[in-house]
Parts: structure tokens; sequence; C-alpha cells
């Protein structure tokens, strides 16, 4: 069989970050287009299906799109994810209402469906006529908690390697003192090991640092915890590709996001590979100040 022709239909709340994810993609080599007419969604779609090259494609869309229709785009999809030759993905870009109206009266932009009143009565009204493709969508990405910088990187995290058909695995660190990450489909609390914090030597070193690796590895618990969260994801990504799931984000925390969770992160990720996966790694606080306040909270 032929290479599959991977297309992903991103779309979302206005202002929630569609555009922001459609340049990543286009950066990383997808080819990319914007608010195209829905009517001419199976045409393109054929026609790029006629041809040789098989470069990933994603097409944007949102409630000011000509034709926009949700449950004509969501026939659409069904019948282009029954062929054999096609790798239909959907990814809905969504924010809590909020964030979106912040952001609105923020940059002093119209909203598209407020039409002479409100941001907020504009936000309500198109998260009603998009709820459709919200439940339908493959991938969800909520960036109510999210910069532009971190959408980024979550795209490019999950798309920059990822072939046809295999699993996308993000396995990260972060510190609880600065909050839990928004998108993590799996969190483990690595809290319950020594802190290196609390050693001088080790304060400025990370989780990378091999002071710090052999200080946990000494640590009374690490080991044999470390070896039960690693067996119950090999157990568990299988079962979550046999069900369709096609991204699974683990993520690892401790108090800071420096130590404990970024030492654990690197073995897990070393372990998926060694098992046949091939996960991205990312450290959220790690270039945070050891001595940071907010790193002295309790252990």
């Amino acid at each position: 069989m032929s290479e599959r022709q991977k297309i992903m239909l991103v779309t979302g709340m206005s202002g929630a970050g569609k555009t922001t994810s459609l340049r990543v993609l286009e950066d990383l080599g997808w080819e990319t287009v914007d608010n195209f007419p829905i009517r001419l969604l199976r045409p393109l779609v054929r026609e790029v299906l006629a041809g040789q090259d098989r470069t990933p494609l994603a097409i944007g869309f949102d409630s000011r799109t000509r034709g926009f229709t949700p449950a004509t785009i969501v026939d659409i999809a069904k019948s282009l994810s029954d062929r054999d030759d096609l790798e239909l993905i959907t990814q809905f870009i969504d924010c809590n209402n909020t964030e979106l109206e912040r952001r609105y009266n923020e940059t002093r932009r119209r909203h598209p469906l407020a039409r002479g009143r409100t941001a907020m009565d504009g936000i309500r009204a198109e998260r009603d006529v998009l709820e459709p493709l919200r439940r339908w969508a493959d991938m969800l990405i909520d960036t109510s908690e999210l910069s532009a910088n971190e959408l980024q990187q979550f795209v490019r995290q999950n798309f920059e390697t990822q072939e046809a058909g295999e699993l996308s695995i993000t396995v990260s660190s972060f510190g609880f003192a600065r909050g839990m990450p928004p998108l993590a489909d799996l969190v483990f609390d690595m809290r319950f090991l020594d802190n290196p914090h609390w050693d001088g030597d080790l304060r400025e070193l990370t989780g990378l640092d091999e002071p710090v690796t052999q200080f946990l590895r000494r640590t009374d618990g690490f080991e044999e915890n470390f070896v039960r969260i690693r067996d119950l994801l090999l157990d568990l990504l299988p079962r979550y590709q046999a069900q369709g799931k096609s991204y699974v984000h683990i993520a690892f925390g401790c108090t800071g996001g420096r130590h404990r969770s970024v030492y654990t992160a690197e073995r897990i990720a070393h372990a998926l590979r060694e098992n046949g996966f091939k996960p991205t790694t990312a450290h959220r606080n790690l270039a945070s100040r050891a001595a940071d306040a907010v790193e002295l909270q309790t252990a």
C-alpha cells in the first residue's frame, strides 16, 4: 500500500490559538491553508490524493469560514475517515469564556459573532455553534492557561516526529508550586521522595546532573516505585493505542520542577524508548531559579 496522506482539520474558538497552531505546523513542514470554504473540502482532498506528493496538509476553519456548518463538516470527516489512503486528524483549540473575553478586551478586537453585542455574547454564541465539532475532535487543546509559546511547544512536541499510526507520547516534568500542567493525561506526584533542594551541594543542580541522579537513585522508595510506574505505563500505552488514542502526555511533578520530576521523566522516557516507543521530553520549570521563594514551600 502506498503512503497514507495525512490531513488535519484545525478548528476551535476564535481567539483560542488556531492561527498559532497552523503557523507552527507550517514551520514543521506541513502545508497549511486557513478559512478554506467548506464546499471545496471534498474536491481539495480528491486533488491531494490524486497527486504523488504526500506532504501533510492542515486545513483551518472556524465560524467565520464560508459555508461553515458543523454538521456538514462532521459528515465529511466521517466519510474521509473510512478511506484507506488517508489519515485524518481533527484538532479543536478551546479556551474558557473568561480568558477569551480577556483576550478580546486586551486586543480590542471584535468577536466575529458579537454583531454589535458584547464579546461575551459572541463567545457564548460561537460555543453553542461549535459544540458538535468539539465533541467530534480527536484532539482537544485547552489554551486557557497556556501562553502562545507553550501552545507552540505543545504542537511541536506532538507533530514534529509523529509518523502515521504512531502513538505520540510526551513525557514532561513540572513544579506543583507553579501550577499543574493543563494538558496532561497522566500525572505522577514525586514529592514522596527526599528533596535534593535541601542539600546545599545539589540545590543549584538539576535532575539532569549526575550528583542529583545518584542522590535520587539511593533515595528510599525511588527504584521500586519507578518500576511500578514503568510497568503501568508499558501496560497502558498499548491499550490507549488500541482504543484509537493518538496522543498521551505523561507528567511528573515535584515541588519546584527541577530535581525529582526531571530525573524521573528522563528515566521513564529512556525506559519507553527501550520498549519501542518514541517519547518527546519536556521540562517546564527546569530554567527556574533554585533560590526562587516558591521553591521554599514544604517538600
